[in-house]
């Protein structure tokens, strides 16, 4: 990607759209408490008072307004971390408000869709019996195994251009959705791709992506809107199987450097019952296909 086009004034404006909103929704959501300041007289708007962010970080008023307002003025990498400070953001925040004011170090990451070497898909098959696959950061679903497919048959049956998580989760019907606790693992997803958009502000794929996605899903405008961001942490997830039972797994994403753009991540089980349903899940899909295990699914648990 040119460094041209990095650094064209629409790149740039849109930085800085995408700054002003990400500052001004961070500020409304802290309360003067969470900052040891007294509640004082009724507010007219939520959140701490632009004067109040600025005395924090050490900046001028004037200056900080600018900056919430979009305006074409450069912050030091030491002004950013005071307003970070100032915001109470956190790490995965840190990295974003940095990357939206063009710091330097915030190259853009490779392209979403590379080539897998070989070598990815051999990896993933000898994690069998634990599901795996690799994943975009636009969350497009890159390889699997045959226990990550077990576990979601529904996904790889689509078309390889069509399997994409995201897309999925915000427009298959209610009893297509492979996820239990699907508010909170979607808003959290969300928060990394709106990290990750941050990267990629001057792509028009990404843009296009994001409208897409805003075109598909009320929802998705709704969260987008938030500017919330997220960092990958390993942690718990819930699956409803195409049988209706519930598995408990812990999710590990690992960067590679065969595809620095994508995350390969391994579901190991939680408990014991993920262990047995896992592997009668991989069993079967090994005797039917995922096709078998959808057709299957409506008959139940072991059918």
């Amino acid at each position: 990607m040119s460094s041209t086009s990095h650094r064209s004034p629409a790149a740039a404006a849109a930085r800085r759209g995408e700054l002003a909103a990400f500052l001004r929704l961070r500020r409304e959501r802290i309360t003067p408490a969470d900052v040891g300041l007294p509640a004082g007289p009724r507010r007219r708007t939520p959140g701490l008072r632009r004067e109040e962010v600025a005395q924090r970080a050490g900046v001028g008023i004037a200056w900080y307004t600018w900056l919430e307002q979009g305006r074409a003025i450069n912050p030091s990498v030491q002004v950013l971390d005071a307003i970070a400070r100032a915001l109470l953001l956190g790490p995965a925040e840190r990295e974003h408000l940095h990357r939206l004011a063009g710091v330097p170090g915030a190259a853009a990451c490779a392209p979403a869709r590379q080539p897998l070497p070989s070598e990815a898909q051999t990896i993933l098959d000898s994690l069998n019996p634990l599901p795996a696959g690799m994943v975009s950061a636009g969350y497009d679903v890159l390889a699997f195994n045959d226990a990550y497919a077990a576990l979601d048959p529904r996904m790889v049956l689509l078309p390889p251009a069509d399997r994409n998580v995201l897309w999925r989760l915000f427009t298959a019907d209610e009893e297509c959705q492979p996820l239990v606790d699907w508010e909170r693992e979607v808003s959290f997803m969300v928060g990394q791709l709106r990290a990750e958009f941050g990267r990629r502000l001057h792509d028009p794929h990404w843009r296009a992506y994001i409208r897409k996605l805003s075109e598909a899903s009320p929802l998705f405008v709704d969260m987008w809107a938030r500017h919330d961001v997220t960092a990958p942490v390993t942690h718990r997830k819930r699956f409803r199987t195409v049988d209706g039972r519930e598995v408990t797994i812990t999710a590990t994403g690992f960067t590679t450097t065969a595809v620095p753009d994508a995350k390969m991540w391994i579901y190991t089980p939680a408990d014991g019952d993920a262990v047995r349903v896992l592997g009668e899940l991989l069993g079967r899909y090994r005797e039917s296909g995922a096709a078998g295990l959808v057709a299957a699914g409506a008959g139940g648990p072991g059918s």
